[in-house]
């Protein structure tokens, strides 16, 4: 892991050098070559905090749009409950992977960017669900980003998001990932309801995850 997370930070490195601060994702999933050993972020399995959130408010199916989908999990996991899915990344390298790893009937595959997302998609989901997207972009694009989230989301929708939190705002992080602050997250439900905030650690780990859900009234 060590040796990935050092491949990963030469990947951001370079991008930023070049000005190009978000083709580090298009990088690392080309050097992985279908090994997601490469890939820290994918565990092959979704994400607990929405598994959880699934089973304990038992969830009506509908439309839902995974942003940043990486290799898939998440968006298989919605599928499978009977979710019609869009699931999208920036990477095209991760939305190709992806799209022959789990074929489904209920996903459509799509090469997008949350800083420009498709005009289609204003208030045409369910559930909108953002998992360890904007800790892994830097402060400059993550706050125009954060800000396309609530627009996604339909009448009476929600939108869920999950990743690390700072517990000390004072502590400076090299990242990515980089922890994201209580006030942070909140706005980025912005003109949502907010219904929901969950941290956790999980065994094993030093991180403190969140999960944040808004409801659009």
């Amino acid at each position: 892991m060590d040796e990935v997370r050092r491949k990963l930070r030469s990947f951001s490195d370079a991008a930023a050098t070049e000005g190009k601060f978000l083709d580090w994702f298009e990088r690392l999933y080309e050097h992985a070559d279908n090994n997601p050993v490469w890939i820290p972020w994918s565990k092959g399995q979704p994400h607990p905090l929405l598994v959880d959130w699934m089973k304990d408010t038992n969830q009506t199916a509908g439309t839902a749009l995974v942003v940043g989908c990486g290799l898939g999990e998440d968006a298989l996991f919605l599928a499978e409950l009977g979710w019609n899915v869009t699931a999208f990344d920036i990477a095209p390298t991760a939305v190709k992977w992806a799209s022959k790893r789990y074929p489904h009937e209920n996903i459509r595959w799509v090469v997008g960017d949350l800083l420009q997302p498709n005009k289609e998609w204003l208030k045409a989901f369910d559930l909108v669900l953002e998992v360890h997207i904007l800790q892994a972009i830097p402060e400059e694009f993550r706050i125009p980003a954060s800000r396309n989230l609530s627009p996604l989301v339909s009448p009476s929708g929600q939108l869920v998001c999950i990743g690390r939190l700072s517990v000390d705002d004072s502590v400076e992080h090299n990242g990515p990932p980089w922890p994201l602050s209580k006030e942070f997250i909140s706005s980025v439900g912005n003109n949502l309801k907010s219904i929901d905030f969950t941290p956790a650690q999980f065994e094993g780990e030093e991180s403190i995850r969140y999960r944040a859900v808004w409801m659009n009234e």
